[in-house]
């Protein structure tokens, strides 16, 4: 029998450690097992179980157990002889269980796992020995000794991990059989079984590979290979799976902003579409964090406002506006200015000659050279300019939008001598009553006025005049000359 037993041993700890079979993993493990028997003689704690076993999992929840041991059964009888008469019997107890884990194992609890257990088997029982009396109370019988009887056990118990493939093995439970000769004794009706009080060894292996988390990486692979944890999927919590981190991405599944470009890696890739092993993805000089969080351009597009300059030269050389072509107003792009120009993006009028770098480009004047620009000593009081380009809608004192650079020049000229004051003057041609001409001669020139205190002219420099049709400065007879009688002037009057 001792034989047997170790042969079983050998056989469930060689396949614990092997831990193969199938696609499942497998755990085996002996215990010794303290027995308390509770036939109806008085129990004797010298009693034991040697057990081995094999289980397999059938789910995160639940495993099925194979066992068998050895037992050694003593009792004592009270009730023949001294009382002292010594009942001993060798028991073969082979189960079939089914382990119940509510955490699912090593799994969710990293250290301990409790379970329970329910299962069925057989039990084999043979009388070693019975004491002999000169007379009995209670006869024994032991007519069915040495035969096979069904029996099931229950309990509860506690694995403790001492290292990655071994456990420590607590257990408490209890077994009753289908016979009362156990101990070749029947008082009465309760059933021959036993408690036992078990500790054991328990090796694990891994036959098929798990992933717990549902994350694209077997869970040995997170333990052993990667550090990551194989019961969260997105470890590093970025908004990607960690094989999604492996695999596809081949992004840090334990650094969420692999990059360290201030932007998780969940993010980069779902939503901003920048590549999240690449801190700056478009290479302008700013990274993809800095372009998204601080000043809103655009990680995937090198110049996001389309001015000539790279997003990350107008921020860190030259100071102007990514998101803004003409960061200055004056109607050169921000890239115009600097690569072609070489002017000021930052400054509307380089030269200070009193006409923004736009206006400058177009007349082919040099906005690097403020002597061609107008000068407050070329305007003398009195002298009266013609702002031609500045036209109006139909029958309205309405601005339109190509005037807008004929009054940037006038507005330059005030802006740059701060100490002028001119009046503003309208003028129509002759179609029309006089009376709706006078009207409209001095809308046009408030309109004028308007504009140039909207830009932060002092209005108390500007002085306003409409003169109709009374100032004509070319006869009435053509559309030609008409258009030249519909014009604003601008006169110095300090």
């Amino acid at each position: 029998m001792q034989k047997i037993f170790i042969a079983l041993f050998l056989m469930v700890f060689a396949s614990g450690v092997n831990a193969q079979f199938k696609d499942y993993r497998v755990k085996g493990g002996v215990q010794y097992n303290v027995i308390s028997p509770s036939g109806e003689f008085v129990k004797d704690l010298s009693s034991f179980l040697a057990r081995g076993w094999l289980a397999f999992e059938l789910g995160r929840y639940i495993d099925v157990e194979l066992g068998g041991g050895y037992m050694k059964w003593k009792q004592k009888d009270q009730y023949n002889g001294n009382g002292e008469g010594k009942v001993e019997a060798e028991l073969i107890p082979i189960d079939l269980r089914f382990r119940l884990e509510p955490f699912g194992g090593l799994k969710s609890t990293k250290y301990v796992n409790p379970y329970g257990y329910i299962g069925a088997g057989m039990v084999k029982h043979k009388i070693k020995s019975i004491p002999v009396f000169s007379s009995y109370k209670y006869p024994y019988d032991s007519t069915d000794s040495d035969a096979w009887h069904a029996f099931f056990p229950a309990g509860v118990g506690l694995e403790i991990r001492l290292a990655k493939q071994v456990i420590l093995d607590l257990q408490v439970g209890t077994a009753t059989t289908l016979t009362d000769k156990v101990n070749a004794s029947v008082i009465g009706d309760p059933k021959d079984g036993w408690f036992n009080y078990a500790l054991g060894l328990t090796v694990t292996g891994r036959g098929g590979r798990e992933d717990s988390d549902r994350d694209g990486l077997y869970d040995d692979e997170e333990e052993d290979k990667y550090g990551t944890d194989p019961e969260n999927a997105d470890t590093d919590g970025d908004g990607l799976k960690d094989g999604e981190e492996v695999k596809t991405y081949k992004t840090d599944p334990k650094n969420p902003d692999t990059d360290n470009d201030g932007l998780n890696d969940g993010d980069e890739v779902k939503k901003h579409m920048t590549n999240p092993l690449n801190a700056d993805t478009d290479g302008d000089g700013l990274k993809d964090g800095e372009e998204v969080l601080t000043y809103g351009t655009n990680p995937l597009i090198t110049d996001t406002d389309g001015d000539g300059l790279t997003d990350g030269s107008e921020v860190r050389t030259y100071n102007t506006d990514p998101l803004k072509r003409d960061t200055d107003g004056d109607g050169l792009t921000d890239g115009e200015e600097v690569n072609k120009h070489r002017t000021d993006p930052l400054k509307a009028d380089t030269d200070n000659g009193s006409i923004d770098d736009g206006t400058e480009v177009r007349r082919g004047t040099n906005p690097l050279d403020p002597s061609d620009d107008v000068k407050k000593e070329e305007i003398k009081v009195g002298e009266v300019i013609i702002l031609e380009g500045i036209n109006f809608e139909t029958n309205s004192s309405r601005i339109t939008p190509e005037s807008e650079t004929i009054l940037m020049k006038a507005y330059n000229t005030m802006k740059n001598n701060p100490e002028i004051e001119v009046e503003i003057s309208g003028h129509t041609d002759s179609r029309g009553s006089a009376e709706r001409n006078q009207k409209l001669s001095e809308d046009r020139a408030n309109a004028v006025k308007d504009w140039l205190v909207a830009k932060g002219i002092d209005p108390k420099r500007i002085t306003t005049v409409g003169y109709g049709e009374d100032k004509p400065i070319a006869p009435n007879d053509s559309p030609e000359n008409m258009a030249k009688n519909r014009r604003i002037e601008f006169k110095r009057i300090k």
